[in-house]
């Protein structure tokens, strides 16, 4: 295997994947609720370019084993202890959709181990939550989803995944495949626990009691969350919001060039890492 090629492990309960050089500036990328690492798979390139990249399956997503607790903070001391184990500090830490939420418990509990968060397609709060769309509103929910999630089909996934997205998307196969190692318990219950994480205490007024660098990036079409919501992260002092247009839920795999430039240049300057060359 090269030194900079992909590696995989297994490591307090959750798959890890990491590509890039291991002595590079560190991005550590979390997927959102029921999905997979391989959310984040076409920008994997670009920002392995120039950083020490680490991909984590949640507890109970893709080839994760479930866990006892699935609360945020819990998820949080999970992927801080992998951090631990791999002697990784000032971490530039990117969560996408609900995985913004783990990050932000992340820096909330371990300060020492954050650098920089970024958010992409994060909701602000609950009130920027939106109606959803009738194939997933089927799909994940009663009284149908735990009898449509048993018989899922490629297909019908691709269609939950592309009724997300304002854009075609290429969709990973291995983010298929890990969408169905995610049983219907552990997706419920993880959305409920980030409900309840996000109803406690708003995302912004969290991030700002931090005083850490923090961008948000959302689709000015997103589906899932008001897009105009991502300016209520411009509490934050310093904080950065960015909008892609014609882009829905899914920026990775939407716009993933862009995205991917996002992150580098929030990375360069939010965790004092060297300027992006062109």
């Amino acid at each position: 295997m090269k030194e900079n090629g992909t590696r995989t492990h297994l490591s307090h309960g959750l798959h890890v994947v990491r590509d890039g050089p291991p002595q590079a500036p560190p991005l550590l990328l979390v997927h959102g609720t029921g999905a997979s690492g391989a959310t984040w798979g076409p920008v994997i390139p670009a920002l392995a370019a120039r950083h020490h990249v680490v991909r984590v399956d949640l507890p109970g997503c893709g080839q994760s084993p479930p866990a006892e607790s699935y609360e945020v903070p819990a998820q949080a001391d999970r992927v801080a202890a992998l951090l631990d184990d791999l002697g990784l500090g000032s971490v530039t830490v990117a969560g996408h959709s609900s995985g913004g939420y783990v990050a932000t418990a992340l820096a909330e509990r371990r300060p020492d181990l954050v650098g920089a968060v970024a958010l992409v397609s994060t909701g602000p709060d609950m009130d920027a939550f939106r109606t959803q769309p009738l194939v997933l509103r089927l799909l994940l929910g009663p009284p149908f989803g735990r009898l449509l999630w048993a018989r899922r089909t490629d297909a019908m996934i691709r269609k939950g995944i592309g009724a997300t997205a304002v854009r075609p998307v290429d969709v990973p196969d291995g983010m298929i495949d890990d969408l169905r190692n995610t049983s219907y318990r552990a997706f419920r219950t993880l959305s409920r626990r980030n409900i309840a994480y996000l109803t406690e205490r708003a995302a912004p007024e969290r991030l700002a009691a931090l005083r850490l660098p923090v961008l948000a990036v959302f689709g000015d079409a997103d589906p899932r969350w008001e897009p105009s919501s991502a300016h209520r992260y411009g509490a934050v002092p310093g904080a950065r919001v960015e909008m892609l247009p014609g882009v829905g839920h899914l920026p990775p795999l939407e716009a993933p060039a862009a995205t991917a430039e996002l992150l580098l240049r929030f990375a360069a300057t939010g965790a004092g890492t060297p300027p992006v060359a062109h």
